[in-house]
């Protein structure tokens, strides 16, 4: 063989050893990028991820919540995560919730903070990190810890059954009994307060006759119940934070032989309480709509998923009296309306 022709087969050698490295190195490139989901707030197939974490996985309330956070995730084409604390008021399991779903690679987090204050350092480390959290039902303290609040208007929901006590009474002198939720839950403070001006009374009124926290069990509210009729036992007036615990008053009023004698308005609109009002044992209840704060959240992490425009400010769910004995002036549908729209 001549030295031309060594040197023309050694060329085409090596072009041919070029281009089948070029061809590995594109089909390396290929099968890199075509299972690739590493994408932040992706789930599997590349889906947007959405946490929803709750105060509690056993209130009717907050499974209500979850169950419309489950059918929008659906219907919205995304992946939920969820978790929730261990008891109402368990701050430390919301904040591990937060950093795993963080971890996990969430779009976005909706959230029904326990504790309105010690939950924000963990929130902000989130939306550091360009995550978008959104309170479902509870504010924050501030409601600026979050990039928006979905949820009942409860300074309104007071208000309602705080006019329509003041009405029902019909000028009798009022003595009143509030059965609050816990300190430092803005959504209890914010019931509280909507209440007496509705009433148009103030904290430190004379006619508040007792206060009692029952943090909204029922049988804490029966304890509360039992502690202010002892206290005052002409009282006539009961606000409770929700219907557990207006139950738990009845109860306790029913074995003093006063439920008929004592108006008990309350806040919720669960399916139970609902039903307590068209049995009479509660007057009046202010409905709230947790499946729709959870749809609306979800689509609303979605819709920034794919426009990157974050929802913000305060979205109001709705509120709705409902009572069987309306009063004049104050807005009001009946509890056929309250039992085909409840939760629970």
């Amino acid at each position: 063989m001549s030295r031309t022709t060594r040197v023309a087969a050694m060329t085409a050698l090596r072009a041919a050893a070029g281009l089948t490295v070029a061809a590995l190195a594109l089909s390396a490139c290929g099968s890199g990028s075509k299972g690739s989901s590493s994408d932040a707030g992706s789930g599997s197939g590349g889906k947007v991820k959405v946490g929803l974490i709750t105060k509690t996985d056993t209130n009717p309330f907050f499974v209500k919540m979850k169950d419309g956070a489950q059918k929008a995730a659906k219907a919205d084409g995304v992946d939920l995560m969820t978790a929730a604390g261990k008891f109402d008021g368990d701050n430390a399991s919301q904040i591990t919730a937060i950093e795993n779903m963080v971890a996990a690679g969430v779009k976005g987090i909706l959230i029904t903070p326990s504790d309105s204050k010690a939950i924000l350092p963990a929130i902000a480390k989130a939306r550091a990190k360009g995550v978008v959290v959104i309170a479902l039902d509870s504010p924050t303290d501030p409601q600026s810890g979050t990039d928006a609040l979905f949820a009942t208007d409860n300074t309104k929901a007071g208000e309602l059954i705080g006019a329509y006590a003041k009405a029902a009474m019909a000028g009798k002198q009022a003595k009143i009994a509030t059965l609050d939720l816990a300190p430092g839950v803005a959504v209890g403070q914010q019931r509280h307060d909507g209440f007496l001006k509705g009433f148009g009374v103030s904290d430190g009124d004379p006619s508040i006759v007792c206060s009692q926290d029952t943090g909204g069990d029922q049988a804490k509210g029966q304890t509360a119940m039992e502690n202010c009729l002892q206290k005052a036992p002409d009282l006539n007036v009961v606000y409770t934070i929700n219907e557990p615990a207006a139950l738990g008053a009845y109860t306790a009023l029913k074995a003093k032989g006063r439920e008929k004698d004592v108006l008990i308005v309350s806040v919720d609109g669960g399916c139970t309480g609902t039903q307590a009002v068209k049995d009479g044992k509660i007057a009046a209840t202010s409905q709230q709509y947790p499946l729709k704060m959870a749809e609306e959240g979800i689509k609303a992490v979605a819709d920034y998923a794919k426009s990157g425009t974050k929802p913000s400010g305060y979205h109001d769910t709705g509120v709705t009296l409902i009572t069987d004995k309306a009063q004049t002036g104050v807005d009001a549908k009946d509890t056929a309306y309250g039992l085909a729209n409840c939760w629970g």
